[in-house]
This record gives structure tokens, sequence and C-alpha cells, in this order.
């Protein structure tokens, strides 16, 4: 499969979940990539035609809970000249495996793309010494959608401006981390043009622990939100004598993530290394 003219293989791990079915879909629609594992935990399916299980109509490709097997299987089509050309991996998973699932598919040598959330900056570091020994382009992304891409570099730009800034990130209540990963990456972009925000006047108290949210090493304050009904939101609110700057983004349907994870999955595997948030690909 080394050929550019031959579609790109894919699997998707979280196959049965909301972004990952999406994902399915997509692949399915675009004759530049080929669905070759679907990987979920639900083993009472498993062996069912993924297609099939997320209203699609058979795609001759089945479902599986053996996620290394998969890799395995998937690696056997990896060309051994380190043209980097092989396998893609979309992880829409949880966050306690996104870690293991990472790392698993670079030892397979095939190329990670993580939207699923909560890898620390310590396993972020370690995933980026991994991926640099294999040579093996490898993709963390916290967030898919193009828009976000510019709120955050919108607040990256007027946090020069301003020394009090709070970030509020709002979720379906099906959502397992907070804050988000997405606002985690705004808060450090923001971080990387002022290194301290939010100097205090008063001696804040809280009758409800948690009432201001959750305070980052600069002074940034993070809110999160969980309600059904929800899809993915995040407000930057900067603020200063007699004014207030504020930038939102509001995701309404999880098929604005696509057009992200379809150009990344093809332009990873150009990358020798591992690449954090989707302003890295663009």
């Amino acid at each position: 499969m080394s050929s550019a003219n031959q579609s790109i293989p894919v699997l998707v791990a979280g196959a049965l979940g909301r972004m990952g079915s999406e994902v399915i879909k997509a692949i399915n629609s675009s004759k530049d990539y080929q669905l070759v594992g679907a990987i979920d935990t639900q083993k009472e399916k498993e062996g069912q035609d993924i297609g099939s299980l997320i209203g699609l109509g058979p795609l001759d490709v089945f479902l599986s809970s053996d996620f290394e097997g998969s890799l395995c299987a998937a690696s056997q089509n990896v060309p051994k000249d380190g043209s980097n050309n092989g396998a893609v991996l979309v992880d829409f998973t949880h966050p306690k495996v996104a870690y293991r699932h990472t790392r698993t598919s670079i030892a397979y040598g095939v190329h990670p793309v993580i939207g699923t959330t909560g890898i620390t900056s310590d396993q972020l570091e370690d995933l980026s010494k991994f991926a640099d020994k294999a040579s093996l382009g490898s993709a963390i992304i916290p967030n898919f959608s193009v828009g976000m891409v510019l709120l955050q570099q919108a607040a990256a730009a007027a946090a020069r401006f301003y020394e009090f800034a709070e970030l509020t990130e709002m979720h379906h209540n099906k959502k397992a981390d907070a804050p988000s990963g997405t606002c985690i990456k705004t808060a450090e972009l923001i971080e990387e043009q002022r290194s301290n925000f939010n100097r205090s006047f008063v001696e804040e108290e809280e009758s409800i622990k948690g009432s201001r949210g959750g305070s980052r090493a600069s002074g940034l304050r993070l809110h999160s939100v969980r309600l059904p009904g929800l899809v993915a939101h995040q407000q930057v609110m900067f603020g200063s004598n007699g004014e207030t700057y504020e930038l939102s983004h509001n995701t309404i349907d999880r098929s604005a993530y696509m057009p992200g994870v379809l150009l990344v999955v093809k332009k990873i595997r150009s990358f020798n290394k591992l690449v954090y948030g989707l302003e890295k690909i663009l």
C-alpha cells in the first residue's frame, strides 16, 4: 500500500462510539481512505459487520475487541523501507487507555491519530521520545475543529494585551475527563504569551469548593460544565478596566470534526515525529 494512488488504510478504535462511528462514515464516503479495522470493547457485538452496526450497511469489516491483534494485522501492510506510508489508527476511546493505545500503535508501526483527551504532559513527553526513536509520524489532537484552532490563535494573540482571563468549556455529560484537553491546550497557548494571570486583589473564600474553577500555575482559571444536550463548546473571556473581550466556539454536530480528522490521517504519514495540536498539521 505504498502507492500514492492507493487509499490510506485506517483502523478506528472506539468504533461504536459517537466520534468513532462518525469517523467510519467519513472514511466510507471518500475514495482516499479504506477502513481495514474496527475496534471496540463491546464484546457482545464482536464479529459483526461494523457497517451494519452503525447503519451504513455491510462494509465487510468486522468488529474486534482485540486492540493489539488488530494493530498486528494492519502492520503486516506497513512497508519495511522506512517510507512511513502504512496504516493509520484513529482513536476515540477513553482517557484511561489513550496513552497505552498510542504507545502500542507506535510499537506496531501504525501511525496513531489520537483524538482521545486526558494524556498528561509527562505521558506526552514520553510518547514524543518514543515516536522520535521509531521515526513514525504520530498525532495527538485535542480538537479536530478548524474553528477551534482559529479561536486558540486569537486567544494567544489577545493574551499579550490582557493579564486577566478565564476559560469555560462545556460538554455532554458522557465526557469522562475535565477540564477538556482542548481547554488545557488553549490555556497552554495563552501561557506562551504571558506567564502570570489574574493577580488577586482580595482574599477569596469559596463557600462551595470549586466554585472558582480550577487554577493553573499561571493563575488562569478553567471551568467545566457537563450537561446532556451539549456537544462541545468553549469560551475564553479576557477582562480589563472598562471592557471584556470574549471568544467562543460552538460545535453543533460532530461532523464538524471530520475534515480535520481526514486531513490529519492523510498528512501524518509524511511526518517522522509526534505532533500535538491540529495547528501543527494545517
